[in-house]
Formats: structure tokens, sequence, C-alpha cells
């Protein structure tokens, strides 16, 4: 049993000219219109459900339609709602439409015309002087700026519309801008002010531990970080703050319940500083640089040139760390570090300290690959750097320091080599030969150690290029 009314079917089939249907043909017509109104129905509400409203409108029933390939209706848009009027054809039989509105020409006539529009007028005024926004009546105020960041905006904006268009249960809140907590803003300046404390070690370690192993500091990650790179732009002469920060970026990458990959980014450029940047720390006041050479570690200027070295051998190790388990997050992260530190040991206008931080980063990213294709390259260039530094008695300490770590970074290519049967051999012939390939500084270093397998490593680091 159909729903929809046969006499319907009838109708429309006489208004387009079709005078006679059987009464078969017409119960099939209605069957198949309730047939495609339900599933016209069924895809207007899914269109409904998923825009999170319980009531149907117009907009459903249009975009069923055309999901079904179907030509829309139109006219049924209006913001304003649609009045029905009712009117009797016989009994029992309503007939429903869109009422129009009636319109009185004699009230039309004798209405007052309205105003007429000003002229248009273009006048030119200051947006802002030098990014100072003058105060005139042209510009918006701070105020007004306010008042339009907090107006609800989108298609549920204007009430009005929003119920024409079933959007009236829709609930805007205006967009405001991440705010802590007020414990998570005394727990960030508890931490800020305990790390860079110089009195109260107790309270450093406290708030290492905290970065180490607290789960609640999700949120302060990003203001964390931001606070390290300010600490170290703007005290680069205070060791102890330089220090501090590295330990506390070095905490906080050992926090396992902290997700770090979206501010390794962030993180980087200040490690970096620390790892060869020109002037960490003080500037030196030993007298007598060569007396920091001996080896009884009782001279304090000799621990006051050498200690930005220690902050150096830190931020490498942060640097290896951070290569190693955030490289496959950023494929370009490794590469960007070599290329940073390799650029700073190729400088000669760096000091001996950049490029100890330089030689010691590029050997924890990238190993022996990184010794065999970047480091022993370059030696041949840099021995007249060597050179210079070491007859300079006010930096033969820390052209000393770059020599004994790229001896390390040489002796790094021991594995796998088998040393010279006969020893060292002729030791001219094989001076010369290591020379040209490493300078004559690390040359005689080489071959003061007395290590066939060093020599050989050396010797034939081109070949397994």
């Amino acid at each position: 049993m159909s729903v929809w009314n046969p006499d319907n079917i009838k109708d429309v089939a006489e208004s387009v000219g079709i005078q006679a249907l059987s009464d078969n043909v017409v119960d099939e017509l209605a069957r198949d219109v309730d047939f495609r109104i339900t599933q016209l129905l069924e895809e207007a509400l899914k269109f409904m459900r998923h825009g999170k409203r319980t009531t149907l409108g117009t907009q459903d029933i249009s975009n069923a339609l055309r999901v079904l390939n179907v030509e829309p209706l139109y006219g049924y848009e209006s913001t304003r709602p649609l009045r029905f009027g009712e009117a009797s054809i016989g009994p029992g039989q309503p007939l429903y439409y869109v009422e129009d509105e009636e319109v009185d020409f004699e009230k039309m006539i004798n209405s007052p015309l309205p105003k007429v529009p000003k002229e248009i007028t273009f006048t030119a005024h200051w947006l802002a002087v030098e990014g100072v926004q003058p105060s005139i009546p042209q510009n918006p105020t701070s105020a007004d700026s306010r008042h339009t960041e907090l107006l609800p905006k989108g298609p549920g904006a204007n009430p009005h519309l929003a119920a024409v268009n079933g959007n009236d249960n829709i609930a805007v809140k205006p967009q405001i801008k991440h705010v802590l907590s007020k414990e998570s803003i005394e727990l960030y300046n508890k931490l800020s002010s305990a790390l860079v404390d110089e009195t109260n070690e107790e309270w450093r370690n406290a708030a290492l531990a905290s970065l180490r192993t607290d789960p609640g500091i999700h949120q302060l990650v990003s203001y964390l970080i931001t606070f390290f790179a300010e600490k170290v732009t703007h005290c680069l002469k205070n060791l102890f703050v330089l220090t501090q920060m590295m330990q506390a970026t070095a905490a906080l990458l050992s926090n396992p319940t902290i997700f770090l990959d979206p501010y390794i980014p962030a993180l980087v450029p200040a490690v970096l500083t620390c790892l060869i940047g020109k002037h960490l720390g003080p500037p030196p006041t030993t007298t007598n640089p060569s007396d920091s050479l001996t080896s009884n570690g009782n001279n304090p200027h000799a621990s006051n040139s050498l200690a930005h070295f220690a902050l150096r051998d830190l931020a490498a190790s942060i640097l290896t760390h951070v290569c190693k388990h955030y490289a496959e997050t950023s494929a370009t992260l490794k590469p960007r570090i070599a290329r940073t530190c390799l650029k700073a040991f190729m400088n000669p206008d760096m000091p001996f300290g950049s490029h100890y931080g330089a030689v010691i980063g590029l050997l924890g990213i990238s190993g022996q690959d990184g010794v065999r294709l970047l480091v022993i390259p370059n030696l041949r260039l840099y021995d007249s750097i060597l050179k210079e530094g070491l007859a300079d008695e006010s930096r033969k300490i820390e052209a000393e320091m770059v020599t004994r770590v790229l001896l390390q970074g040489l002796m790094r290519l021991e594995n796998g080599v088998v040393g010279m049967v006969n020893g060292i051999g002729n030791s001219e012939g094989v001076r010369e030969r290591l020379a040209e390939k490493v300078g004559d500084v690390l040359a005689e270093r080489v071959l003061a150690s007395g290590r066939s397998k060093l020599v050989s490593a050396v010797l034939e680091a081109d070949v397994n290029l």
C-alpha cells in the first residue's frame, strides 16, 4: 500500500498532457515516489547528523539531491522563513501554497521618497607612520581590535541566519590564546630561578631531576626551550649559566614522557652556540699559557683557560643524542648540523675553541665516516692554522687541544685495519706520505704514537672513500 496519494500522480500527469493513466501505472508510480522520497530523506538525515544538528533543514535536502545526481530545488534558501497558506479545493482536499506579500500601490505611491545617498568621496590618511599607528578616527583603536577578535565567527555567527539554516544550537566560542594555569606558571618560575641559582646546589639538582622525570611539564616545554635560548644568547660570558642550560637541555631530552620531536629545530641553535661559539665564558687571565700544559693540574689559570672546553664537550654529547634519536623525524637534521660544524672548522677567522667544538661535533654525529669524508680531506689545509697556533704562546693551549681531538678522531679509523707487518718501516718515507695526507703537525703526532695500525688507517683513508 502506497503512502503517497495516487491522485497527486494523476494531477501531475494531467499537467504534462497525459490525460488517462491506468490504475496499475498510478500505483507503481506512487510506490516509486515513496521510495525516492525515503531515499532522499535518508541522505538528508546523514548531512544533518554530520553537521551535529537535530533539525533537518532545506540545505540538507539540497545536498542530498546533489549526492543523488538530481537537480536541486531553487528559491527555498531565503533568509526569511517561508509562510504557507491553505486553500480548499474540495471536501477533505486542502492545498498549501507559499504566500506572496501583497503590496498596496496607493501606499507605495504616497509614501515619502527615500533619502538621497551621499556622493562617494575618497580621502587619504596615514595608516601607520614608521610602524606606529596614529590615533585618528579613521584608524581602529586597540580596544576595537580586541572587541573584534572576541566576536563569533563562522556560519553560526549571525543568530538569525543560523536559526533559518538550522544551526541555532551551535555555541560559538571566541578563540583565545594558550593560557597556563597558576600552578604551571609557579612551576616555571621555580624551575627557571633554580637552574641559574649559583648558591643553592640542592635546588639546581631538584630542578634538573624534575626536567628529567616529571611528566607534568609537557605544557612548559616551549617556554623552557625559549628560556634556554634566551639565557644562552644573553649570558655568553657566564660559563655557569651556559653549563646549566646545557645540563637542563640534556635532562629535558632524557625525559621519556615528553614528546619533543616538534621542538628539536628550536632546541638545536642554542646547543650549537655552546658548541662552536667564538667566545664562551670570561676572557682568559693566564699570564703564562705554557704553564697550563703541565700535568699536575694545580694551576688555576689553566683551569680558567680550559673551562669552556668542558662546555663544548657537553654540547657535543647533546647534539650526538639529538642526531641519534631524532634524525628519522627530520631527514635534514644531521646534514645541516654537519655542514655548520664543517664550515666553522674550515673558517680561519674562528678561534681554536670553535674549531675544537666543530671537530668533536663532527666526530659525534658522523663517526668514522665523518673523519674519512669530512675531516681528513681538509687537514692538509688546516695544518698551516695549527702551526701558527702552536707557535703563538697565547693560543698554544687551545691549538694543542684541537690537535689532540684530531688525533683522537684519526684513531677511530683503526678498527678493521691491519697494521704494517714490519712496523712503521721507513720513517722518512712514511712521514712524507702522512704529511701529504694530514699535514706536518698531525704526521709527527701519528708517528710519535708508534701505532702501526693508525699509520695504515690514515694512509689508506682515501682508498675506502
